[in-house]
């Protein structure tokens, strides 16, 4: 049931414009489809579907891999900028960032010094993160976490 809630959540996803070709995101998405896998075959996690568990396991390889990625997604927008390759376009580092890889974007703008001093896009990469959070607060209120 693990497989099937994170295949089901990720072909939802590629109907939004930023994660059709992000190759960052199709490689988060098979390491989740993955770890699912293992979870569910090699460890004998068995949850409901669409329950608070599946749910919660979700969240718990959700936030590092998909920030992992973020990370690596922005470090290499830096070295393609440096190089004068081909950049990653704007739309998908935002869709990262508002999947929930607000860590590793900081964490890149940070040791990268990466997209930092665009005023645009730091405007977008705050209301995106404002968006995460009340995301994140009305996902919490409705799973009965918080009252």
């Amino acid at each position: 049931m693990i497989i099937t809630f994170a295949t089901l959540i990720f072909a939802f996803l590629f109907l939004f414009k930023g994660v059709q070709k992000n190759t960052f995101f199709i490689f988060y998405a098979l390491l989740m489809i993955g770890a699912a896998f293992y979870c569910e075959n090699y460890l004998g996690w068995r949850v409901r579907l669409f329950g608070k568990t599946a749910f919660m396991l979700f969240l718990l390889f959700h936030f590092p891999f998909i920030n992992l990625f973020t990370f690596l997604a922005y470090g290499r927008d830096k070295h393609c900028a440096k190089c004068g390759e081909w950049r990653i376009p704007e739309v998908q580092l935002h869709t990262l960032e508002l999947l929930g890889g607000t860590i590793g974007a900081l964490a890149g703008q940070k040791i990268f010094h990466h997209k930092n001093k665009k005023k645009t896009y730091m405007a977008t990469f705050w209301a995106a993160t404002l968006l995460q959070l009340g995301l994140i607060y009305y996902i919490a209120k409705a799973f009965g976490f918080i009252g």
